[in-house]
């Protein structure tokens, strides 16, 4: 298969939950990675989970892409050619809130940081096994079932949870999907501390042992747009030795 194939997406398994085939219908996914097999592969495990798929192996392919095709999430490989998975990650986070998922060798451990810093959302290790690849994009795409209108408020943040808003005054806040889904969950449950653990498994639908350092990148970033003094957190509070948890304020209402 070529890298820069558009996948079939019609054929749709049957065993595949009804919920998550509507779901999957609408997500085109962009696959950057220049190992033709692993695309190939890949391809495979998308359409069998119904997914659409459009691939490239060069970096700078890949943003071009990515500006001509509505996507709902993109795996990215770190090392590409042409620009380099980081680089790629800063382009289309400056443009786009959109999904991204790094995929990563074993030894990449100074790449993993600097794709979070640079607004990835999470990452695989290579290799990894299908099964885990997709609960990752499917948890990145899973769709708030919640109809009713609730409204959260948290130190001088409101968040409109159905409308997937937050905002201070009259000023709107620009958060990412795992962003938002992020300050929620803390403020869902303002007297509760949570740990790493208990976010990762929350927010990021781990099951088992994963890195911390998804969660506490992904604090920094989400202080940088929530706080008016980042050094001085009002919003999302650190207890020390703990974990996180919703500053004063916080209050809920349906």
């Amino acid at each position: 298969m070529s890298r820069e194939d558009q996948a079939d997406s019609d054929a749709k398994p049957a065993s595949i939950s009804k919920q998550w085939q509507n779901n999957a219908m609408t997500s085109r996914i962009l696959v950057v990675d220049d190992d033709a097999a692993l695309a190939e592969m890949i391809g495979i495990v998308l359409k069998a989970e119904g997914f659409d798929a459009i691939f490239t192996g060069d970096g700078e392919k890949a943003v071009s892409a990515f500006r001509k095709e509505p996507v709902d999430l993109v795996l990215l490989d770190v090392m590409l050619p042409g620009l380099n998975g980081v680089e790629v990650c800063q382009a289309i986070r400056n443009e786009s809130n959109v999904p991204i998922i790094m995929l990563t060798a074993k030894s990449d451990t100074v790449d993993v940081v600097a794709g979070l810093e640079a607004g990835a959302d999470d990452y695989v290790v290579k290799p990894f096994k299908p099964k885990e690849l997709i609960a990752r994009i499917k948890a990145r795409l899973r769709r708030q079932d919640d109809a009713a209108t609730q409204l959260i408020t948290v130190a001088d943040l409101t968040i409109d949870v159905t409308g997937h808003s937050v905002t201070r005054g009259d000023e709107e806040l620009q958060l990412t999907p795992l962003e938002f889904d992020l300050l929620v969950a803390l403020a869902r449950k303002p007297w509760q501390v949570f740990s790493r653990e208990q976010l990762l498994e929350q927010v990021w639908g781990y099951r088992h042992s994963a890195d911390t350092r998804l969660v506490n990148v992904h604090v920094q970033r989400l202080r940088s747009k929530v706080e008016l003094d980042p050094e001085n957190p009002k919003v999302v509070l650190t207890v020390r030795g703990v974990g996180y948890r919703a500053g004063s304020g916080a209050d809920t209402s349906a």
